[in-house]
C-alpha cells in the first residue's frame, strides 16, 4: 500500500553560523525535496516548508509516498573500469567517487546489496555507471537515508568542523575517536513520515521522534514530537522556540515596531542585521535600553555601527533620522523582569561608545593636513606603491578633470579635496572602524575648517560603494570620486589585475559601476576616452598600458547597467545604442528612449533590416569609403530617388541630432523606408561598372550614415 502522509526531517545541532542560517535551511530543504522529487516520492503539488533557528535544520514536505514510482533514469558516468575495479572488486577511487555522492560514513556495501541506491554497471565503452533512479517499488523507509546524507553533504557550509562521537554503531565506531565532519556537532535527528518514524542513520545520529526546545525557557527538556504536521506548533508551545526562519523573523520586526513606536522613534533599517539578529535568538523579545546622552557628541555613523556590527543592537532614530540615546535589544529570553537583562546590556554597550568618544576626541588634535604625510608609510600595493603616492595620482586626474567641468575653481577644490581624501586611513576612528574611511574624513575636515564643498568630496569620494547607493552629492566630490575609481581601474589593469571569472578581489567592476552612474546619471559632459587616457597619464612611463581593456571593461559593464534600468530596455535597443561606442554616455538616456520611440513606427522594422543589408554590403567593399557621391552617376530613377530623399531628410535629421533631439532626428528617417524599399527591389549595386558600382557604394554609405548617428539600427533586428 503506498501511502501519501507529510515529512518532516530535523537535525538538531549546536549553535549554527548566524549569518550562514538562512542559506543552510533553505539548501537542507531544497536538497532533500530534490531527492524525494527526482526519485518519485513526491505527488503533485507538494510543497516544501523550511525551518531554520540556532540550533536545527528541519525541512516539512507535503504529499510524501511511502514507496516510489519505477521511473528509469538516465545512466551517469563515472570512470573508467580500468580506474574503478582492481582484480574484479571495487577500487578505493571508485569508493571515494560513491561517498563523495553522499557523505561520510555511509557503507558502501549496504549501497550496493540493501539499498540499491547505486546500480553500477559497465556498458560498451568499459565506462562505470550510475544510475540515479531507484529500483521499483523503493521504500521511503529504505531511500530516506540517502536523500538525507546527499542534502547533508551538499549544504553551503562556510567551514567545516570536526569533532569526535561518543556514541554510534558498528564495528568501526570507538567512543571519542571517530569523528565526524560537520558545521556544528549534531546531537538529534527526527525523521517522521506522518507520525510514524523513518529509520535514517546520518552523522552518528540514529533517528526518532524528540527534539529539545529553546535551552532555558522550554515546559521540559525533550519533546516527544506527534506527527509532522505538528512540529512548528509543539516547538511554540512546549519549546518556546518559533521555528520558522520567516516568522521568527517577522515576529522581531513586529515587536521593533511596536516598542519603538511607544518611545515616537524608529529603529534603524538594516535587512542583514535584522537576519543575523534572527538566526542568533529562537524567542526573541525586544527591550528598550538607552545610554548616556553625552555620547551624542560623537558622529552618529560611529555610533550605529558599534552598536549594530559589535552588538546587534538596533539604534533608534527620531523623525529627522538623528540618533537618540535609546536602541532596542532582542533578547533570548523573557524575563519576568526584563531590568537586568536591559542593565546588562547597557553596561555592555557603553564601553564600546566610549572607545568610540575617545578615538573621536583624539583623532581631532591633529589636523587631516598634517596626517597626509603618514601616507607615504602606508602600503596600497606592492606593485602600484603607498597610499600617498596613490593620493598625488588621484590629485594629478582630480586636477585635469575638474578643469574640464568648472574651470580653475573647481579644479582647486577637486585638489585640495583629493589630497586629504586618504588622510583619515591613519586615524584611530578609522583604523578601529575601517567602514567609515571617508565619512569620518568629512567630520574632521569640518572640524578643521575646510570649506564645505572640500569636505563633502572627502565624505563622498568613495561613493557610490555597492549597488543602489547614492552618488556625490557635490561637484567636487564627482569630481574626486571619478578620479580614484579611474585611478584604480588604470592602476590595477596596467600590472594585469584584471577580474576574472567570479573573481574580482579589488571590487573592480563595482568601480567600473561607479563610474557608469556617474557619467550617466549626472550627464557629465566628458568624454571616457578622455577619461581613461587623464587616468593612466597620472602613472609613471613604465606603468603598462592597458587603455583599451579599459575601455572594453567599462562598456562592459554599461551594457549592464542600461539593462538594468527600471524603464526596462531591451537588449536590442541597448546593443543598439552601445554599439556605435559612444565617446559621451551623458546623452544615452535619451538616446534609448528615441531608440524605443523609432522601434514602434511601422517603418522600424523594414528601415532596420535595411540598414543591415546596407551594412553587410558595405563591409564587404572598400571602395565605399573612398569615392564621393557623383550625382551625375545616378542613372536608375529608383537611385535618383533616394538620393533626393536623403538629400531632403538627411538635413533635417543631423539639424534634431544636433540640438539633443534624438527622438525627432531618428523619426525623421522613417521618411526613407519607401526610397530604399524601391532602391533594393530595382537597382543593382555591385554592377560591372566600377565607377557606377564605387558611386552606388557612395550613396549606400552616406544612407548609413543618416541612419547611424544615434543608434545601430541593425541591432534592432534579429
Amino acid at each position: 500500500m503506498n501511502d501519501v502522509k507529510n515529512l518532516l526531517v530535523e537535525l538538531l545541532v549546536e549553535e549554527l553560523p548566524p549569518k550562514a542560517l538562512r542559506a543552510l535551511g533553505d539548501a537542507f530543504a531544497s536538497k532533500l525535496q530534490e531527492g524525494l522529487q527526482l526519485n518519485d516520492f513526491l505527488e503533485p503539488g507538494s510543497e516544501v516548508t523550511t525551518f531554520a533557528t540556532p540550533r536545527r535544520l528541519a525541512a516539512h514536505i507535503s504529499h510524501v509516498r511511502s514507496d516510489s514510482q519505477p521511473r528509469p533514469l538516465p545512466p551517469r558516468t563515472l570512470m573508467p573500469v580500468a580506474v574503478a575495479y582492481k582484480d574484479g572488486s571495487p577500487t578505493a577511487a571508485l569508493e571515494k567517487r560513491i561517498r563523495s555522492l553522499y557523505s561520510e560514513g555511509v557503507s558502501i556495501e549496504s549501497l550496493y546489496r540493501e539499498r540499491r541506491l547505486f546500480n553500477v554497471v559497465e556498458d560498451g565503452k568499459d565506462v562505470v555507471k550510475h544510475d540515479p533512479g531507484l529500483a521499483a517499488g523503493s521504500s521511503l523507509h529504505v531511500a530516506l537515508e540517502g536523500f538525507v546524507l546527499d542534502a547533508i553533504a551538499k549544504l553551503p557550509i562556510p567551514k567545516l568542523m570536526q569533532y569526535q562521537l561518543e556514541r554510534g554503531e558498528g564495528p568501526d565506531f570507538q567512543p571519542g575517536w571517530t569523528s565526524v565532519n560537520f558545521v556544528r556537532p549534531a546531537h538529534g535527528l527526527v525523521a517522521l513520515h506522518g507520525s510514524e518514524v523513518v529509520p535514517v542513520r546520518a552523522l552518528g545520529l540514529t533517528s526518532g521522534r524528540t527534539t529539545q526546545g529553546h535551552r532555558f525557557e522550554a515546559a521540559r527538556p525533550e519533546i516527544t514530537l506527534q506527527d509532522a504536521d505538528g512540529y512548528a506548533q509543539q516547538l511554540r508551545d512546549e519549546g518556546a522556540v518559533i521555528a520558522g526562519f520567516d516568522a521568527r523573523r517577522a515576529e522581531i520586526v513586529r515587536q521593533l515596531s511596536e516598542v519603538a513606536g511607544r518611545e515616537g522613534l524608529e529603529p534603524i533599517d538594516d535587512d542583514a542585521l535584522l537576519d543575523e539578529v534572527t538566526a542568533l535568538v529562537e524567542r526573541p523579545k525586544v527591550l528598550l535600553c538607552r545610554f548616556e546622552p553625552e555620547f551624542l557628541a560623537v558622529p552618529q555613523e560611529c555610533l550605529i555601527l558599534t552598536m549594530k556590527a559589535n552588538q546587534k543592537y538596533f539604534p533608534l532614530l527620531d523623525g529627522g533620522g538623528r540618533l537618540t540615546e535609546r536602541f532596542l535589544v532582542v533578547s533570548n529570553i523573557d524575563p519576568a523582569d526584563p531590568s537586568r537583562v536591559i542593565g546588562g546590556n547597557e553596561r555592555v554597550v557603553r564601553p564600546r561608545l566610549a572607545d568610540a568618544k575617545f578615538f573621536f576626541d583624539q583623532d581631532r588634535k591633529h589636523t587631516l593636513e598634517s596626517r597626509v604625510p603618514q601616507l607615504a608609510k602606508v602600503v596600497y600595493h606592492g606593485r602600484l606603491g603607498t597610499q600617498g603616492e596613490r593620493s598625488e595620482r588621484v590629485r594629478a586626474v582630480a586636477r585635469r578633470l575638474g578643469e574640464q567641468l568648472g574651470g580653475p575653481a573647481l579644479a582647486a577644490q577637486a585638489d585640495r579635496a583629493a589630497l586629504l581624501a586618504k588622510a583619515d586611513l591613519v586615524t584611530g576612528m578609522v583604523g578601529e572602524f575601517p567602514e567609515l574611511q571617508g565619512v569620518m574624513g568629512g567630520y574632521y575636515a569640518r572640524h578643521d575648517g575646510e570649506h564645505e564643498a572640500v569636505a563633502l568630496a572627502v565624505e563622498d569620494h568613495y561613493k557610490p560603494r555597492f549597488a543602489g547607493d547614492a552618488l556625490p552629492r557635490g561637484e567636487a566630490g564627482l569630481v574626486v570620486a571619478l578620479a580614484d575609481k579611474l585611478e584604480t581601474l588604470a592602476g590595477l589593469f596596467g600590472i594585469g589585475q584584471r577580474p576574472s571569472g567570479d573573481k574580482d578581489p579589488f571590487a573592480l567592476r563595482r568601480h567600473a559601476l561607479g563610474i557608469t552612474r556617474m557619467l550617466v546619471e549626472r550627464g557629465l559632459p566628458l568624454g571616457l576616452p578622455a577619461l581613461v587616457s587623464a587616468a593612466f597619464h597620472a602613472f609613471p612611463a613604465g606603468h603598462g598600458q592597458a587603455q583599451a581593456e579599459v575601455m572594453h571593461f567599462l562598456y562592459e559593464r554599461l551594457v549592464g547597467y542600461l539593462r538594468e534600468l527600471d524603464a526596462g530596455y531591451s537588449a536590442h535597443e541597448v546593443d543598439a545604442v552601445v554599439a556605435l561606442r559612444p565617446d559621451h554616455w551623458a546623452t544615452l538616456p535619451q538616446r534609448l528612449a528615441a531608440v524605443r520611440a523609432f522601434a514602434a513606427l511601422p517603418e522600424a522594422q523594414a528601415l532596420a533590416a535595411a540598414n543591415k543589408r546596407v551594412a553587410n554590403i558595405l563591409k564587404k567593399s572598400e571602395a565605399a569609403a573612398q569615392v564621393a557621391l557623383e550625382p551625375a552617376l545616378l542613372h536608375e530613377r529608383a537611385e535618383q530617388a533616394l538620393a533626393a530623399a536623403l538629400a531632403e531628410v538627411g538635413p533635417r535629421a543631423d539639424a534634431a541630432f544636433a540640438r539633443g533631439d534624438f527622438t525627432a532626428s531618428l523619426q525623421t528617417l522613417a521618411a526613407l523606408r519607401a526610397p530604399v524599399d524601391a532602391f533594393f527591389d530595382e537597382v543593382m549595386v555591385n554592377v560591372d561598372d566600377p565607377a557606377l558600382r564605387a558611386n552606388r557604394l557612395a550613396l549606400l554609405q552616406a544612407l548609413h550614415a543618416a541612419m547611424n548617428r544615434v543608434a545601430d539600427l541593425a541591432r534592432l533586428v534579429s
